[in-house]
């Protein structure tokens, strides 16, 4: 079987990647180059498995796929509840489409795509960023690069779930809107700000939702006709290929506080983020409708630093002001903004996406830290809180399904055996709480792993996706790169799609020997690898 896939010959390549011909990952420190030869290949276990070998042409954006015919049939699990109805997406690169909007290692993608599909892949995940496509001013669109894989996507057959990102992202370097980040410099209380004066510029603060602060215009209405204008461009993929939008709610598109500061070993349960100007003006006019003007100077005094573990000082101790009358005041008014938020950003693309047939989804935080102790201070400090004991995630299901939404929960390869006994961490206990808070108000989930591989992570997310009471449905595994296509990791990911379609191996196919392992991206000129973090 061979099949060829032509991508768009007219997609632009960055100036500062014209001098490479040789395609090649790199995430970290770990490189995938190639050999001198145009070849991508995918060998399994023994040579009775399936071969995939994929062919790119290094002078125009063609992709070849051939299949050994000589691979025999895996016969199906008996005994085993089947999971053929699980959709399995798997998440592009942050940097597919760069800051200049431009596609990135485009036959490697492409490769990669085939491959995907091959091994029966239902679609992919394409992160868009608000920062790339509307970054020069206002109301001004380009979403050619994205379009240009979206075309690719949709001519290698796979479907294609587009995540509207208003965020930015330090990895790989995407930041907001040039003229958002021009707003920011002139009026600086538009960033979520810690009780040091640090900002958080990788989105804008919850409270400035409704404010006019983005060139006369308040953040819902320029994110209503970011929505508007992806719906009408990408009109002709709506239903067939794009088959899922996700919102992005905050940072890293999950809905959240940054409570954490980024690139910083967690050791702590993070801190509040109420300091900017808008915040402090919401807090303190609460503080005065509730009779305690004396209680909207600040957030808490006694809440413990960045690196300080939660029981350090006494707000999260078991009796400590978390649970005082003040406490409730301030966690209440804080995870307000944060349902509010929610609700607004999922409120603008139901309106703006409605009719279209393709379902919305939001995301959620696995925030298991620390959430064996009673005030689980990882969910307070992100925004996740609800007096009198009452289900601190009910709310927001309940928002999702007003919203006709889908809710997203990662880290579905979590287990609490590999979690640290210090963190007092019980992902497993975390994420059947969300699931039951989802089932109880009708909201449907779909998963997603961690962003890091963990051991038994595979088996992990079978289980998850057994779970008859959760009916998951559709499930994301993030992220290509180059430790994806490494031998050891793609072999593991082959294996897990086998899993979910029920098939097992025949006791000759299981007894033999790991013969050939290699994923190889070049183009034969033997130059350097096109490299990008």
């Amino acid at each position: 079987m061979e099949v060829s896939v032509i991508g768009n010959p007219q997609t632009r390549i960055c100036r500062a990647e014209l001098a490479y011909r040789e395609l090649g990952f790199r995430f970290g420190s770990v490189v995938i180059s190639g050999e001198p030869r145009n070849k991508v290949t995918f060998l399994s276990q023994s040579s009775k498995f399936k071969d995939i070998s994929i062919r790119c042409s290094s002078r125009s954006v063609k992709c070849e796929a051939i299949v050994s015919d000589g691979v025999p049939f895996l016969k199906s699990t008996p005994n085993s509840k089947s999971l053929e109805s699980v959709k399995l997406f798997v998440g592009l690169p942050l940097d597919t489409v760069s800051d200049c909007n431009n596609v990135n290692h485009l036959k490697a993608i492409t490769a990669g795509l085939k491959a995907l599909k091959l091994l029966g892949v239902e679609g992919i995940e394409l992160p868009i960023f608000w920062g790339v496509v509307e970054k020069e001013a206002s109301g001004k669109y380009d979403w050619s690069g994205y379009l240009a894989v979206a075309e690719i996507v949709k001519k290698v057959g796979l479907k294609l779930h587009a995540s509207l990102s208003f965020h930015g992202s330090k990895n790989p370097g995407i930041g907001l809107p040039d003229w958002v980040e021009k707003i920011g410099k002139a009026e600086p209380g538009v960033y979520f700000t810690d009780r040091y004066g640090q900002q958080y510029k990788e989105c804008l603060s919850f409270a400035v939702d409704d404010v006019p602060v983005l060139d006369g215009k308040t953040p819902m209405q320029v994110y209503r006709g970011f929505c508007e204008s992806f719906k009408s461009v990408f009109s002709d993929y709506m239903g067939n290929t794009i088959t899922g939008i996700t919102l992005g709610l905050g940072p890293d598109g999950e809905l959240r506080y940054p409570s954490h500061q980024p690139d910083v070993k967690r050791s702590g349960a993070g801190e509040f983020q109420c300091y900017d100007k808008h915040m402090l003006s919401a807090l303190k006019g609460y503080a005065e409708s509730t009779g305690n003007p004396l209680w909207g100077l600040g957030g808490p005094h006694d809440a413990p630093a960045y690196d300080q573990q939660p029981h350090s000082s006494s707000f999260f101790s078991d009796g400590g002001s978390w649970e005082s009358q003040y406490g409730d005041f301030f966690l209440a008014w804080y995870s307000s903004l944060l349902t509010s938020h929610a609700d607004r950003v999922l409120s603008v693309a139901s309106y703006a996406f409605s009719g279209i047939g393709v379902p919305l989804c939001g995301k959620l935080p696995l925030l298991h830290q620390w959430n064996k102790l009673r005030s689980q201070p990882s969910e307070l400090t992100a925004g996740f809180y609800s007096p009198n004991g009452q289900d601190r995630y009910e709310a927001i299901a309940e928002i999702f399904r007003k919203n006709s939404c889908r809710m997203i929960i990662p880290g579905m390869d979590l287990s609490d055996e590999h979690q640290s006994p210090e963190s007092l961490s019980s992902p497993e206990s975390l994420l059947a709480h969300l699931k039951t808070s989802c089932k109880k108000q009708g909201v449907v989930v779909s998963g997603q792993n961690s962003s890091a591989p963990v051991p038994g992570g595979f088996e992990r997310i079978v289980e998850n996706l057994k779970d008859e009471n959760a009916g998951i449905d559709l499930f994301t595994y993030q992220r290509m790169g180059a430790l994806f296509f490494s031998p050891e990791h793609f072999h593991a990911f082959t294996v897990f799609v086998r899993n979910l379609r029920q098939f097992e191996l025949t006791s000759d196919d299981q007894a033999a020997e790991v013969e050939t392992k290699t994923v190889n991206i070049g183009s034969g000129t033997g130059a350097p690898s096109l490299q990008t973090a």
